[in-house]
C-alpha cells in the first residue's frame, strides 16, 4: 500500500493538526451538508403546493442535490489532495454557501432544483474532506472515537433538520430553511483559513481523465433511476443512460489500472473491511433516504399532521445518531466494526418492516413511534463505524479517496432508494387520498427493508477485530509533533 511521500512526512510532523478544531471544523461541514439532506423533505408537501411542483419537481428537489453529491465526491477529495485540503474546504463550504442564497430566491421548482445541484457540488467537495482532516488529525487509537464525534454531530444535522424545517415553514416561510446556511456557512469558511492546517495528498497531479469518466459515468448511472419512475424504465432514455453509465464506469476503472496518479486505487477494494464497508453504506443509504423522502410525507398527509409536529414526532428516528454513534464509534475500537454493522442493518430492517405493517391512515402516532426508534438506533451503530472501517483500511494519504468513494457510494445509495421508493410507491399508491398515500408509502417501506437486510448480509463479510488490526498495524502512520 500507499504510504506518505518523504516530502510530505517531515512538513507534518513540523505542522501538527489542531486536532480539536479541526474536529470542529469539520464536523460543522458534515452538519450542514447532512442537514440539506433532510431540512427539505419536511417542506415537500410545501413546495408542493406553493411551487405547484409535481412528483418528479419533488423527487429532483431531493435528487438533484444527491446526484451532484454522489457524482463529484471523488473529485472533490482528489481536488483536495491535489490542491489542499484546507483551501479546498473552504472553497467547498463557500459554494455550499452561495447555492444556499440562490435556493432561498428560487421563485420556480426548475430554479430551485438547478440551485439544488449547484449546492450539492459544493457539498461533494465538503464530505469526503471532512474526514479526511479527522484522520490526518487524529491518530488511529484515537480515530474511531473522532468519527463518532463527527458521527453525532452529523446525526445533529438529521435531526435538526425536520424539526428546524418544520418551525420555519410553519411560522416564517420554506425559503429560510435554505437562509439558515448563510451564517453557519460563512463562519466554517473563514475559520478553516485562519485555524486549520494545510496538508496535501501524494498524488502531484489531477487525474483530468479520470475525474470526466467517473463524473460522466456516476452521471448516467444515478439519472437513469431518477428519470424512470417518470417515462418507465424501458424508454430508450433511461436505457441508453444505464448502458452509457456502465460502459463509462467500466472506461474509468480500465484508465484507473494504467494510470499514474489514479483516482481510486483500485487493490484497495481487495480489502475486505473496505468493499464490505461500501456495499454496506450503499443499502444503508437506500432505505434510509428513500424512506425519509416517504416518511415526512405520510406523517402530513397520511397521518395529518403539521410540519412542525411532523419534525418534533420523527425526532425518536432522526435524533438516534446524535446519541448512539459516539458510543458506537468509542465501543467499536474495542470490539470492531463488523457486529455493530450487521445489528444496525438488522434493526434498520426491523424497523422499516415494522413500520410497513403499523402505518395507515389515521393512525395514532402510538402505532409507529417504535419502529422509528428502531431504525433511528440501527443507522446510528451503522454510520460510525463504516466510516472508521472505510478510512482504517487505507494509508492515512489515501484517507480522502476512501472517504470520497464511500460517500459516493453513500449518495448513489440514496439517489437510487428514492427513485425505486417513489416507483414502488406511484405503482400502488397516489396523492388522491391519504388512505391512498398510505396504500403507496407501506409499499415503498416493504422495499426499504428488503434493503436493509440484503446490507446486513454484506455486512456479514466485513473482517473480524483482529484482521482489522493487522490492516491497521501495516498502515504507515503520519509523524505527529
Amino acid at each position: 500500500m500507499s504510504t506518505l511521500t518523504e516530502s510530505t512526512r517531515p512538513r507534518q510532523a513540523a505542522a501538527p493538526p489542531r486536532t480539536a478544531w479541526t474536529l470542529v471544523l469539520a464536523s460543522l461541514g458534515a452538519f450542514l451538508t447532512s442537514l440539506d439532506v433532510v431540512v427539505v423533505a419536511t417542506a415537500l408537501p410545501t413546495l408542493r403546493e406553493q411551487l405547484h411542483a409535481s412528483l418528479a419537481d419533488l423527487e429532483w428537489t431531493v435528487n438533484g442535490y444527491n446526484l451532484a453529491f454522489a457524482c463529484l465526491m471523488l473529485t472533490g477529495a482528489a481536488l483536495g489532495d491535489r490542491f489542499g485540503r484546507r483551501r479546498m474546504y473552504a472553497l467547498g463550504v463557500a459554494v455550499f454557501t452561495l447555492s444556499s442564497l440562490a435556493c432561498a430566491t428560487a421563485d420556480s421548482a426548475s430554479a430551485l432544483i438547478a440551485a439544488r445541484v449547484v449546492q450539492g457540488a459544493g457539498a461533494a467537495v465538503v464530505l469526503p474532506l471532512t474526514l479526511t482532516l479527522i484522520s490526518h488529525a487524529f491518530p488511529a487509537d484515537r480515530r474511531g472515537a473522532a468519527i463518532g464525534v463527527w458521527g453525532a454531530i452529523t446525526g445533529l444535522g438529521v435531526a435538526a433538520g425536520p424539526v428546524l424545517g418544520g418551525v420555519i415553514i410553519q411560522d416564517v416561510s420554506w425559503q429560510w430553511i435554505f437562509w439558515i446556511n448563510v451564517p453557519v456557512g460563512v463562519a466554517v469558511a473563514a475559520l478553516s483559513m485562519v485555524v486549520l492546517r494545510e496538508s496535501r495528498g501524494d498524488r502531484p497531479q489531477l487525474d483530468l481523465v479520470g475525474v470526466a469518466l467517473v463524473s460522466a459515468g456516476l452521471l448516467a448511472l444515478v439519472w437513469a433511476p431518477v428519470r424512470a419512475p417518470e417515462v418507465g424504465w424501458g424508454d430508450p432514455q433511461v436505457v441508453v443512460a444505464l448502458v452509457a453509465g456502465v460502459l463509462l464506469l467500466g472506461a474509468f476503472l480500465g484508465w484507473q489500472r494504467g494510470a499514474r496518479h489514479p483516482m481510486l486505487p483500485l487493490r484497495y477494494f481487495r480489502v475486505r473491511g473496505f468493499s464490505a464497508a461500501n456495499g454496506t453504506v450503499f443499502f444503508m443509504a437506500f432505505a434510509l433516504i428513500g424512506s425519509l423522502f416517504m416518511i415526512t410525507q405520510m406523517f402530513q398527509l397520511g397521518l395529518g399532521y403539521d410540519p412542525l409536529q411532523t419534525g418534533l414526532r420523527i425526532l425518536v428516528w432522526t435524533a438516534m445518531p446524535m446519541l448512539v454513534a459516539p458510543v458506537a464509534g468509542a465501543l467499536s475500537e474495542r470490539l470492531g466494526n463488523r457486529p455493530f454493522m450487521v445489528l444496525g442493518m438488522l434493526l434498520q430492517a426491523v424497523g422499516m418492516l415494522w413500520l410497513a405493517l403499523a402505518a395507515s391512515a389515521g393512525a395514532g402516532y402510538g402505532r409507529v413511534v417504535a419502529p422509528l426508534v428502531v431504525a433511528g438506533v440501527g443507522i446510528s451503530l451503522v454510520f460510525p463505524t463504516v466510516a472508521n472501517a472505510v478510512v482504517g483500511s487505507v494509508p492515512v494519504a489515501d484517507s480522502g479517496v476512501a472517504a470520497g468513494t464511500n460517500n459516493t457510494v453513500r449518495e448513489a445509495g440514496g439517489v437510487f432508494g428514492v427513485a425505486v421508493l417513489v416507483a414502488v410507491f406511484a405503482a400502488n399508491g397516489g396523492y388522491r387520498t391519504a388512505g391512498s398515500f398510505m396504500d403507496g408509502f407501506r409499499a415503498a417501506e416493504f422495499v426499504a427493508a428488503a434493503a436493509a437486510a440484503v446490507g446486513a448480509g454484506v455486512a456479514l463479510l466485513a473482517p473480524g477485530k483482529a484482521q482489522e488490526d493487522a490492516v491497521r498495524s501495516a498502515v504507515r502512520e503520519p509523524a505527529r509533533g
